[in-house]
This record gives structure tokens, sequence and C-alpha cells, in this order.
């Protein structure tokens, strides 16, 4: 699938977009390390409108001082989307990206139809850390076979310590009670989705998302490591197009737990 870059002015910022696809729009929020399309962003825009934005003060956007709090920078993208003429959508979010998703449902339940978090970071061990190191350091957390991935990317050293600089700021505490008791109120149906050998965000972390969100299914993607639609596509995409076609009635229940194939 061919995506095409776009930007939108939105609450102050000069904000990338990558697009692809047509159906039901599908947004997504990138993790820690900016936007990396994958193979899984290709499957789904065989049945969605896929927006992958590019969120400020990541990637080769402008250092990004102005959001004090990730819920500014939920709110930000939340006007994003309303600046190119989209009230109401999907939403899914990836590793810090999920946090950012989840404000975003938060604060806005109208207008996130379905929420999808991908190996979310809001909930996080205690004492943990963004992850860095070099690009093999970097493949050997985000896959559990990285023998058998594309080179990790070299990014920019000014990009990454700006980036890291945001992250640092935005990141929150470990267990945000804040967070933790919106999460309670959140009646929008949510896919929760952990590779079974992440090495970022252990995977027992999606116990508490079940516990914490009214209508949460969790799957456990078998052989994968933190970038899921990444080293499991296939996998990864026929659950998330599943869900997000039958919500409520998706083929797992909201008491049980399901080790993806």
């Amino acid at each position: 699938m061919s995506f095409h870059e776009g930007f939108v002015d939105a609450d102050g910022f000069r904000i990338r977009f990558m697009e692809a696809g047509e159906g039901p729009v599908l947004v997504c929020l990138h993790g820690a390390g900016g936007l990396h399309l994958s193979r899984g962003h290709d499957l789904l825009a065989l049945k969605h409108r896929v927006i992958a934005f590019e969120m400020p003060g990541f990637g080769e956007s402008a250092e990004n001082t102005r959001s004090a709090t990730i819920q500014d920078l939920a709110g930000t993208m939340a006007a994003a989307v309303r600046a190119l003429g989209i009230e109401t959508f999907d939403l899914m979010g990836t590793s810090f990206g999920g946090k950012v998703s989840l404000w975003l449902a938060a604060l806005h339940p109208e207008r996130v139809r379905a929420l999808v978090l991908e190996a979310p970071a809001a909930i996080r061990p205690e004492g943990s850390r963004p992850a860095a190191g070099t690009p093999e350091e970097m493949a050997r957390r985000l896959y559990a076979h990285p023998e058998r991935m594309p080179p990790f990317p070299e990014v920019d050293p000014a990009v990454r310590a700006k980036m890291l600089t945001l992250v640092g700021r935005l990141r929150g505490p470990d267990r945000d009670a804040v967070l933790q008791e919106r999460m309670r109120g959140i009646e929008t149906p949510v896919l929760v989705l952990f590779g079974t050998m992440d090495g970022i965000v252990p995977s027992e972390m999606g116990r508490h998302y079940k516990a914490l969100l009214p209508h949460c299914h969790l799957i456990f993607v078998y052989d994968a490591g933190h970038a899921i639609a990444a080293e499991r596509p296939e996998a990864f995409t026929e659950a998330v197009t599943d869900f997000l076609a039958r919500q409520e009635a998706f083929v797992v229940t909201r008491r049980g737990t399901m080790i993806f194939p």
C-alpha cells in the first residue's frame, strides 16, 4: 500500500502525517521512537483510511516545548484530526502513543468509536526508563527475532535527543493514578495487544488494562516483541480489523484473554 505525505496546522503546530486507504478512518499515534510505517499499516490500509500522525516534537518536526503534559499532546492530536474535517474515528496508539490515545479517548469520548492499544506504555513496571541504545540494542528489545527484521534505522543524534527530552517530560509516573481513574470511565470498546516476548513493556502489564477498562479485550500475540505490527503483521491485522468491525461482538470475550497464534 502506498502512503502519501500530508501536513495539517492545528493547535499552533505544523503536523506531518502519512495516509493511505479508503473506508472507516483509523488514526494512528506512534511510540517514543517516532513515526515508522510497518507492514501492519499497509495491511490495515486495505480496509481503512489510515492516517498515521507524526506528533509534534518527533522526527523532523521542530522541538516541542509547548506541550506541558501528555494531556496537552492528546488535545493537540484531537485538534489535528478535526482540522482534517474528521469528527469521529477509530484510534490506535502504539507504546507511548498508547498513553496519548487513552487520554484522547478520556477527554473526547464522543469522538473515538473504538480504541486499539499496541504494547501500550501507559502502565509500566516500577522504575522503568525510556528505551534507548544502539540500533542493535533497540532491535533486540523491540523484536522477538531481530535477525528476521530489516536493520533498525539509524537516528540522527540531535533528533534522538530531542525526542528523548520530550518523552521524558511527558511520560509521567509508571502508575499514573489520575489516568487510571479516568480509564475506569472510558466506555469506548478497547483492544489491548501485547507480544509474548515484549522486551520494553512486559506483557503481564496487560492485566491492569483488563482490570481498569470497562470494555477491554486483551490479546497476547505469540512469538512477537514490542513492535507487534512490524513483526507479526498478519496476526496483528487480523485481530485489529476483526475488532474494529465487530467491537462489542468481537471474538474474544471481555472476561478472557487469548494467545493469538
